[in-house]
C-alpha cells in the first residue's frame, strides 16, 4: 500500500491566515508532502500558492504589507454588492497564477466557496484558478460576489471553515487541518487601534483614483474609509461589524463540523490576538503558524508511520 494519502485542510481566518505560510514552510522542511490540498478563503490562497510553488512569493508579499499599503489595495466601490471590488487584490494573484487550471495542479487542489442563491457548499476543483480563489475569499458585504459558471459565489467559510470533509471526499486517508481561528481567547475583529488607520491624504487619494475610481471624490473615499475602519471615537465601522459576525458564525460552524468529522491531526496557531484586518502583522502570524506546526511534527510522523504498509 505504501504511504497513506495525506490531505491538508487550510481554514479561513482573514489576516490570521498568514499563519498558514509558517505552517506550510514547517511541513515542507520536515518532508511532509500532502497529496490533496483544500483551502477555504485565505486558506485557499495559501494552499494554491503551495501547490503552484509560489508560496515564497506570497510570503514576501505578506511581509511587505503595512497599514498604508493595505489601504492602497482597497478599491472602494460606491455602487455595488461589496465595499471593495477586489480587482487590485485579484491583480496580485493574476501576476503569479494567471492561466493555471485547477485540474492540472499537483498535488490535487480544491477551493471551497458558497453559492449565494442557495447557500450550498461548492467545491471548486476545475477551471481557472484565480477566479476560484477570488470566490473563496469573497467576504459578503466586503468583496463583491464572483460569478463562476453562471452562479454567484461568496466566501466558503460561511459553510465549511476548515474543509476536512472535502479532503476525505477527495481520497485522503489522513487529514492534517490548520485551524487559525481555534484560539478560545480571540478578540474577534473589532479594530481597536483606529489611529493606526488614519484617513488617507489627498496625495494618496489622487494616486488611488484611476479608471472607475475617477468618479469618486476625496470626500467619498474618506467616508468609505470611516465605514470600513470605524471612527476615532471607538465605534466599529461597517466592515468591523460584518467581520465580527462572520467570525462568530465561522467559529460555531467550524466547531460543529470538526466535531462531526475531526481531522487526524490539528495544527492550531494561537492567533486570537490578531484581529481579522491586521494583515500588516504577517511576521507574527507566520511565526505562530510555524511554531504550531513544529509542535505537531512528531504526531504527524507517528501517524504516517503507523498507517504505512
Amino acid at each position: 500500500m505504501g504511504r497513506p494519502i495525506v490531505g491538508l485542510a487550510l481554514g479561513g481566518g482573514s489576516a490570521r491566515g498568514w499563519a498558514h505560510i509558517g505552517a506550510l514552510n514547517t511541513l515542507i522542511a520536515a518532508g511532509v508532502e500532502p497529496d490533496v490540498v483544500v483551502g477555504t478563503s485565505i486558506g485557499a490562497v495559501a494552499g494554491a500558492c503551495y501547490v503552484t510553488g509560489t508560496l515564497d512569493r506570497l510570503e514576501t508579499f505578506a511581509r511587505s504589507l503595512t497599514r498604508r499599503r493595505i489601504f492602497g489595495f482597497l478599491d472602494f466601490n460606491l455602487a455595488g454588492s461589496g465595499l471593495i471590488t477586489g480587482q487590485r487584490l485579484s491583480g496580485q494573484l493574476e501576476n503569479h497564477l494567471s492561466g493555471l487550471q485547477i485540474e492540472d495542479l499537483s498535488p490535487r487542489f480544491a477551493a471551497v466557496a458558497t453559492e449565494l442563491a442557495t447557500g450550498h457548499e461548492v467545491w471548486l476543483n476545475k477551471g481557472d484558478l484565480v477566479p476560484a480563489l477570488n470566490a473563496s475569499f469573497a467576504l459578503p458585504g466586503i468583496f463583491r460576489p464572483v460569478e463562476i459558471n453562471g452562479q454567484w459565489m461568496i466566501d466558503g467559510a460561511l459553510v465549511n471553515p476548515v474543509p476536512v470533509s472535502v479532503c476525505r471526499a477527495l481520497g485522503a486517508r489522513i487529514v492534517i487541518a490548520v485551524n487559525v481561528t481555534s484560539d478560545p481567547f480571540c478578540k474577534a475583529s473589532v479594530i481597536h487601534d483606529h489611529a493606526s488607520y488614519v484617513e488617507p491624504t489627498d496625495l494618496e487619494i489622487a494616486s488611488m483614483q484611476n479608471g472607475e475610481d475617477q468618479a469618486q471624490d476625496g470626500g467619498a473615499l474618506r467616508l468609505l474609509h470611516r465605514q470600513l475602519f470605524g471612527r476615532g471615537n471607538g465605534a466599529p465601522g461597517i466592515s468591523s461589524v460584518m467581520m465580527a459576525a462572520i467570525n462568530i458564525t465561522q467559529d460555531r460552524i467550524a466547531r460543529s463540523r470538526l466535531a462531526g468529522d475531526p481531522p487526524d491531526i490539528t495544527i492550531n496557531p494561537k492567533t486570537g490576538h490578531i484581529n481579522l484586518f491586521d494583515f500588516h502583522r504577517a511576521d507574527e502570524a507566520i511565526a505562530l503558524g510555524a511554531k504550531a506546526a513544529e509542535s505537531q511534527l512528531d504526531e504527524i510522523r507517528h501517524t504516517l508511520n503507523a498507517l504505512a504498509a
